[in-house]
């Protein structure tokens, strides 16, 4: 069996990517890699459109179309990178609540009252315990990953799944800021009931003391509720409307001079939760709940690649929503490329390269 450094010396990053490789055609395994990508095949509590747990799935058949050269760090690939195996069991159990679900929706867009509906109410707490152990899964997992000195990325699933992810860096970082790129504000005490709803992400990250910072990014859609937080927290929640955005944009001001803006609000260590709905729809037809309006692909991209340059220190990352589409590859294709970019950030933001 080859070591690691036999496998950077004969491995061609110019070559034909190996589909029967792990993530991005890379020849690593998860022992040896410095960079450990956890896939989370779960979308429970997606609101619209179901699909984002094959997110995982999808990225990794496509991955190993990405070039692996990026200008910010040439060499990233060498640090390996590899992704965990995805986990059935929580597909099952994703496929097993799949029906329930459905029937718990439909009783609420239907006007159903759970306080009148023992059988609903049951089923809001079996959804919300589902969820509860998905997000351990995923802290232990993490932890595991972080205890043998190595750095983690998510790809999901839908925006509840990196909770756990998150809850496992506040326990190593004592002071850190979440960069969020996203249609949405995620900010609900809880959706349909549902106390880890992809709807509730940030609200349930601003629980934990150690996040400093939210910088919300592409914000095009909100409720009330999440509109009365967002001016309750004013310094700890900073939001980058895109109407304010385009605005901006319209009237002269440069896409670095928001870049900047952006970036001066993060502290030095920096967690990036990417939503691929943060993108304009034409990136990202197919996921759960698209939004008119967003960031293009090369602004997101300029906006990561000015993390480097301000010295901050990316020490983590979710990528999630994305929906494959059977007939089209678009999705996962653009993914794929907005998560080796998150790889590459991680990579030389923590100097990964040997």
């Amino acid at each position: 069996m080859q070591s690691k450094k036999e496998k950077i010396a004969s491995f061609d990053p110019n070559g034909v990517g190996d589909t029967s490789a792990n993530i991005f055609g890379l020849p690593f395994t998860t022992e040896e890699s410095e960079l450990i990508i956890i896939p989370v095949p779960w979308d429970v509590t997606a609101s619209y459109k179901s699909g984002a747990c094959n997110g995982p799935e999808g990225v990794l058949k496509n991955s190993p179309q990405t070039n692996l050269y990026n200008h910010i760090c040439p060499d990233a690939w060498k640090a390996g990178i590899a992704m965990e195996e995805i986990p059935q069991h929580i597909f099952d159990l994703n496929n097993k609540l799949e029906q329930k679900v459905f029937t718990y929706r439909q009783f609420l867009q239907n006007g159903g009252d759970l306080k009148n509906s023992p059988e609903m109410l049951n089923l809001r707490d079996e959804i919300n315990k589902a969820s509860a152990y998905v997000t351990n899964e995923v802290e232990f997992l993490s932890e595991k990953v972080l205890s043998a000195g190595k750095s983690v990325g998510l790809l999901g699933g839908d925006h509840s799944t990196p909770l756990g992810l998150i809850k496992a860096l506040a326990s190593k970082h004592n002071d850190f800021g979440v960069l969020q790129i996203d249609a949405h504000g995620d900010l609900c005490y809880s959706y349909e009931g549902l106390e880890q709803s992809h709807a509730s992400i940030m609200y349930n990250v601003l629980s934990l003391k150690e996040v400093k910072k939210l910088v919300q990014v592409g914000v095009r859609e909100f409720s009330h509720e999440e509109n009365q937080r967002m001016q309750d927290h004013r310094g700890r929640i900073n939001v980058f409307y895109d109407y304010n955005i385009k605005k901006s944009l319209y009237e002269g001001s440069t896409w670095r001079s928001i870049c900047e803006k952006i970036v001066s609000n993060l502290p030095r260590k920096v967690y990036i939760s990417f939503d691929i709905d943060g993108l304009e729809p034409s990136n990202c037809p197919s996921t759960g709940t698209p939004v008119p309006g967003g960031l293009t692909y090369d602004q997101a991209m300029y906006l990561l690649d000015l993390l480097v340059e301000k010295k901050k220190t990316v020490i983590g990352f979710d990528l999630v929503e994305v929906v494959p589409d059977e007939n089209n590859d678009l999705d996962t294709i653009i993914a794929a490329r907005v998560l080796f970019k998150l790889c590459t950030l991680v990579i030389k933001t923590n100097n990964l390269v040997k």
